[in-house]
């Protein structure tokens, strides 16, 4: 995958992020960005970082003591882990969500 593509995969994938958020109360988790670093900061005080990798075009995603990289699988147009596990970038973030701060995400 060029450089453009995955940059494009990966916006994507950020704001598609971002936009789940949109309705949760900031003080519950408050999402921030900055270019392409999503960290999402819970009431708690926990936070989960998402973050692009261009030299392995990949996004990596740190939280509560654990990390998760995913590949962009084309056959499918999703972003999975890269141990094969099957585990979705926006599946694990919905649950990283829940399990921080209890918020259950819809996902449409």
């Amino acid at each position: 995958m060029d450089e453009s593509r995955y940059q494009a995969l990966a916006d994507t994938a950020l704001r598609a992020i971002e936009n789940l958020l949109a309705d949760v109360d900031a003080e519950v988790v408050d999402p921030e960005r900055a270019g392409d670093v999503l960290t999402l900061t819970f009431a708690s005080g926990k936070k989960a970082v998402i973050n692009t990798q261009r030299p392995t075009r990949q996004i990596w995603v740190a939280a509560n003591a654990r990390a998760w990289h995913f590949s962009y699988d084309e056959a499918t147009s999703r972003w999975l882990d890269d141990k094969g596990q099957g585990i979705e970038l926006v599946a694990q973030i919905v649950a990283i969500v829940k399990e921080s701060a209890g918020v259950e995400l819809r996902v449409s």
